[in-house]
């Protein structure tokens, strides 16, 4: 684990631009219909959609899962949330209430392992 005292963390654009707020069910329209985003979804889709089908199985929308996520983390103070709607900001407000198991939590460090490791270790230098 990272030591953490004294050094906080404030993760820009938590939900990647959309990857992981449900984009697979969405990427046909609006900015999910650009060449760069279509691009970063074609790039990481097997993650994604692991990364969704865990969401429906919980029952929590992506958005609010990533949220949880690295409100779990003990080096984050706040995710910079960027909401464009009323639906991104209340996925924003709900997901300090979602509570991920353990099994849950270890499920997204194998779908999303961090390059040296398991995050957010892996992802802070």
């Amino acid at each position: 684990m990272c030591e953490t005292e004294g050094v906080g963390v404030l993760p820009w654009s938590p939900v990647g631009g959309g990857l992981l707020g449900g984009v697979l069910k969405k990427e046909d329209g609006g900015r999910r219909a650009t060449d760069f985003i279509r691009a970063r979804v074609e790039k990481f889709r097997p993650q994604i959609a692991a990364y969704e089908k865990l969401c429906d199985e919980i029952g929590v929308p992506p958005a609010q899962v990533a949220l949880a996520w690295l409100l779990r983390q003990p080096a984050v103070t706040a995710p910079i949330v960027g909401p464009r709607t009323m639906a991104h900001l209340e996925d924003a407000i709900h997901a300090v209430d979602v509570k991920l198991t353990a099994d849950v939590l270890k499920k997204l460090d194998e779908i999303f392992p961090g390059p040296g490791g398991p995050a957010p270790e892996a992802y802070a230098w």
